[in-house]
């Protein structure tokens, strides 16, 4: 799993976070708002998990170093493939060296290489792009990240850059973005600092003390963020996250569905 992350290591510099390109929630937000978060959240934590279980696959065999430097998963009608390769020194095609097919579970990827490189002018070629954009901009914490581009409904395309996961049973939320990128990746239209700074819950469930569920507060919006869903669907043991924003509450369930109510007083 580290090899995942180590691809992605750049060199982040310590600095100033970005602040929100959303407005704050003006009311109680409807069903409606709260269900898409849950869904670019479900879709965040199978991206991570296919890119974790794919890293693993190609990492066993034993790829060239230096041969590719990013990687792309897309979801199809038959699970999740992920490629990964490098763009070329022009910038107009996506070269892939290995790709990585679900072929059942989540846990079964079949690798496939290509030599020479398979060139790619699609979606890997603008996710990488988006990819590139995003990281030019951002400004995080001086430790390792993952990265996952997941198209837009509207059009375009998001791209997370979010704490990875370094250490077996502690799971880190926070100093995380979302990026809008327009649709041929060369743009930012929108910036999201879903969080400000960096939690890291350890997980009690090995040492057999049974968990109610985790908590935090969010000063930069008065709802959730995907990257809150994106928790609790990789925490184990899986718990319910409580979320208090503004002057709602929220519980974040097992499967990510979110619910309000009124904050105590």
């Amino acid at each position: 799993m580290s090899w995942r992350w180590l691809v992605l290591l750049f060199g982040i510099a310590v600095g100033p976070l970005f602040t929100t390109d959303a407005v704050e929630a003006a009311g109680k937000p409807s069903a409606a708002e709260l269900a898409a978060i849950t869904e670019r959240g479900r879709l965040l934590a199978e991206y991570d998990a296919a890119a974790g279980r794919a890293s693993d696959a190609v990492l066993a065999t034993h790829p060239k170093e230096g041969s590719s430097n990013r990687y792309i998963a897309r979801e199809t009608e038959v699970g999740w493939v992920v490629d990964f390769g490098r763009l070329n020194a022009t910038g107009d095609k996506f070269l892939i060296v290995r790709e990585a097919i679900q072929s059942g579970s989540m846990a079964q990827f079949t690798v496939r290489s290509f030599e020479p490189a398979r060139e790619d002018t699609g979606w890997n070629l603008v996710a990488a792009k988006g990819a590139e954009t995003a990281m030019r901009d951002f400004h995080g914490a001086d430790r390792p990240y993952n990265l996952a581009v997941l198209p837009a409904r509207d059009g375009g395309m998001y791209v997370y850059l979010y704490p990875a996961q370094v250490k077996v049973g502690v799971y880190p939320l926070g100093a995380d973005v979302r990026y809008r990128i327009s649709p041929d990746g060369t743009k930012i239209t929108g910036r999201r600092q879903m969080h400000r700074t960096i939690i890291e819950y350890a997980s009690r469930g090995a040492a057999g003390e049974k968990e109610a569920g985790g908590y935090h507060t969010h000063v930069l919006s008065d709802v959730p963020e995907d990257t809150d869903v994106l928790l609790v669907l990789i925490r184990q043991p899986r718990v319910p996250e409580f979320v208090g924003a503004g002057q709602y509450m929220y519980t974040i369930d097992t499967d990510g569905k979110i619910t309000v109510a009124d904050r105590p007083k």
